[in-house]
């Protein structure tokens, strides 16, 4: 099984992005992960709500050519359900199980994401009811993931 993560936004600060590499680096004793960030679109500080909606809607075209029919899309959003590390776990091996190619981790920028990309998701998770600017979430996201295959191996890491 391979994994994914895009971030629409881009991961500009040094210290997140060391993190998120760390943490990928660490995940390539496990399994084959990507981070694919930047599809995010300019927007105005004072934009209104059907510029939100036209911006959310070309960045939907982008991450659209990203999907593949033969994945799994796991969309992260706040309305989603929140799991423990240990859930997270099994549910990393039911993926692994599942037959499919990939495991896509989806996360907004700052407006979300458009309603027709979080109706493609087979999931919907919530790292936290917490709001985390998105460089912190892909970062915790990245922890997350690795933590739960340290759980699947019975590894010492997570307690």
């Amino acid at each position: 099984m391979k994994y994914r993560i895009i971030s629409v936004g881009k991961i500009r600060e040094p210290f997140y992005l060391e993190g998120v590499r760390e943490y990928l680096k660490r995940l390539g004793a496990y399994t084959s992960i990507e981070l694919i960030d930047g599809l995010e679109e300019k927007i105005g500080p004072r934009a209104g709500e059907k510029e939100v909606q036209a911006i959310l809607q070309k960045e939907a075209e982008k991450i659209k050519r990203w999907l593949d029919k033969d994945e799994i899309l796991v969309v992260l959003d706040l309305e989603g359900q929140v799991r423990s590390s240990e859930e997270i776990a099994r549910q990393l091996e039911k993926w692994n199980a599942s037959g499919k190619s990939r495991v896509t981790f989806l996360l907004g920028a700052a407006h979300g994401l458009a309603n027709e990309i979080k109706q493609q998701a087979q999931e919907t998770i919530s790292l936290s009811r917490m709001t985390f600017p998105h460089q912190m979430a892909v970062l915790i996201l990245a922890e997350q993931i690795y933590r739960g295959f340290k759980i699947l191996k019975g590894e010492p890491y997570h307690k």
